[in-house]
């Protein structure tokens, strides 16, 4: 009996138990023994929903029909479906979800498409009557088991729903020739039936940590905005959302509800009495200043109505951005879903897709026309980019996990490689840490909602998300990049492992192509001047200056990079 005790014990330390459904009380999220759970969560962003500007087709095919009908284009109807097959297959499988706890997540939110679930109205073969998919339903249930496993929590996002919710066309897939949500009457009663089938089919299930019942509604029902931030009453949003609850609640009493505002989730005008006795309200959060002040509105509305409230969606920005939100967060008790987790050419995200040469074509002939690609060839490049989408090709971004967890509450710095002298250090492989600590850069994140002026962070949009400027090197030897935009003041640390105490000799790798000469100086972690070196200018090629008598002793050294007046790019140094 003993025995089967410890081994009963060892399975579920293993696999897990969820302690009980989440619940609210008060203004937290808590478990079955009351403790407060702090949602940290991210957003499968792209995967059951496409939006154009993770797939780099923005300019041209911004919801996911459109983008549709581009690669039907060029690859026909059969060509089309062997791609998505792929892209749904690869997008999210279990070793996503283990990447995703290892690196410190506890939660996901699943941003679902209706039609994955359910056939659009004017598809249906009776009128009123819902056919049930399979493909949406047994998606969700493998995405659960993998939760399970990793004891995550797992919360349902109808992301786009029957219609489109808004005119964001982009984010609900909205076709705006036909009948929008709010438009049409069977839309909504489809999505109410949705949402009951969701709830009789996971109402046992303790990993699902909530429904989130309609995302980012976006319109004007009697305001004068079109994506309804200026709308006073919200009467048929929150009408929806309680018709919606009601159904859930005849099959499923045990699932946190999750509503959300208008104007992309954030307008709360005309919120009636709420509905239900475990409701989470879910703000969305972007471009805007990271302070109380910036939050106070929903901070208030937790207050008044003493309910807890969870950022449902935020991201976007830089690491730096990320770091002190966060921060912000943790202090007000308020958990989150960044967004999204995979992108095609992205640094802001715990991954990045890595685009192709064959995909690049299909994306100039959508944009400028020319010669069409064959059927072949554009069905070839998409299941590559399809391919490209599996956790063991995408390129993970150390440096944004960094940001999001371990820079919170450390202010120190970690090597970004193993770093050795005598040896070849790339520029863009300073360390790992808060700017201040690791590097220092004028320009560091975006808040143009708050400020209403457009901030680039890293101005080349390549390999890292800190505020340092990383470009696309040509030169003859590099890892691919090089520090550029470069101005007085900035500056970048690196931690070097010295084999022997001595002075060593630097050669630097640069480009200035301006009339100016520039000048760096290597410092200490200490501040103690260790070089001063010219950098003159060198036109577009790139040259290399030497210096020697750098004393740096035996062990660990902080070196640091201080651009005394910029002008210059930066691809390696080198200690001899």
């Amino acid at each position: 009996m003993i025995r089967t005790a410890v081994f009963c014990a060892f399975l579920l330390s293993q696999f897990g138990t969820a302690q009980g459904f989440l619940k609210s009380q008060g203004q937290k999220i808590v478990n079955q023994k009351g403790d407060n759970v702090y949602l940290k969560g991210l957003g499968l962003g792209g995967w059951m929903l496409q939006e154009g500007y993770m797939l780099k087709t923005a300019d041209f095919a911004g919801p996911q029909y459109k983008i549709k009908e581009k690669i039907s284009e060029v690859a026909g109807e059969e060509g089309k479906n062997e791609f998505y097959k792929a892209y749904l297959k690869n997008g999210v499988t279990k070793k996503d979800i283990d990447s995703l706890a290892k690196w410190g997540f506890n939660s996901i939110r699943l941003p679902m498409h209706y039609d994955l679930y359910t056939l659009p109205i004017e598809k249906e073969p009776v009128k009123g009557q819902n056919t049930w998919l399979e493909e949406g339903f047994v998606m969700t249930d493998n995405l659960l088991k993998w939760c399970e496993d990793n004891k995550i929590y797992l919360i349902l996002d109808l992301h786009a729903a029957p219609g489109g919710q808004g005119n964001d066309e982009n984010i609900s897939d909205n076709d705006k020739s036909k009948p929008s949500l709010w438009e049409n009457e069977d839309n909504q009663k489809k999505t109410v039936a949705l949402w009951k089938k969701l709830a009789e089919r996971y109402k046992d299930k303790e990993w699902i940590g909530g429904y989130d019942l309609i995302n980012e509604p976006n319109y004007p029902f009697t305001g004068k905005n079109p994506n309804g931030t200026d709308e006073m009453s919200n009467a048929p949003l929150w009408k929806l959302q309680k018709d919606i609850t009601e159904a859930i609640r005849q099959v499923d009493k045990n699932h946190i509800i999750i509503i959300e505002g208008n104007g992309w989730g954030n307008n709360y005008n005309g919120l009636i009495p709420l509905w239900d006795d475990s409701m989470v309200l879910s703000f969305h959060k972007y471009w805007t200043n990271n302070s109380t002040e910036a939050i106070q509105n929903i901070l208030d509305i937790r207050h008044k109505l003493n309910v807890p409230v969870w950022l449902g969606e935020t991201g976007e920005n830089s690491n730096v951005w990320f770091t002190e939100l966060n921060q912000l967060l943790l202090k007000n008790n308020i958990g989150y879903a960044y967004w999204p987790m995979k992108k095609i050419d992205n640094i802001a995200g715990v991954t990045s897709v890595k685009i192709t040469p064959e995909y690049q074509k299909l994306l100039d002939y959508w944009k400028n026309g020319g010669e069409k690609p064959g059927k072949d060839l554009a069905k070839k490049a998409l299941l590559k980019i399809a391919d490209n989408y599996k956790i063991e090709n995408v390129e993970v971004k150390k440096d944004v996990i960094d940001a999001m967890f371990r820079q919170v509450n450390d202010d120190t710095t970690k090597p970004y490689k193993n770093h050795k002298a005598p040896g070849r250090i790339f520029a863009t492989e300073y360390d790992l840490g808060r700017m201040g600590k690791a590097y220092l850069d004028n320009d560091y994140q975006n808040l143009w909602v708050s400020s209403g002026k457009h901030t680039e962070w890293n101005s080349g949009n390549k390999m890292r998300n800190d505020g340092v400027d990383i470009f696309a090197c040509d030169d003859k030897i590099s890892n691919g990049y090089f520090v550029g935009k470069t101005e007085k003041g900035e500056w970048l640390q690196y931690t070097l492992n010295v084999n022997q105490s001595k002075k060593y000799k630097i050669e630097i790798r640069y480009n200035n192509d301006s009339n100016e000469n520039a000048q760096i100086k290597l410092k200490s972690e200490s501040g103690e001047t260790l070089s001063a070196i010219a950098l003159p200018p060198t036109g577009k090629y790139w040259k290399t200056v030497s210096a020697d008598g750098i004393n740096l002793s035996k062990g660990q050294n902080k070196l640091r990079l201080y651009f005394e007046n910029g002008n210059t790019n930066i691809n390696f140094f080198e200690l001899k």
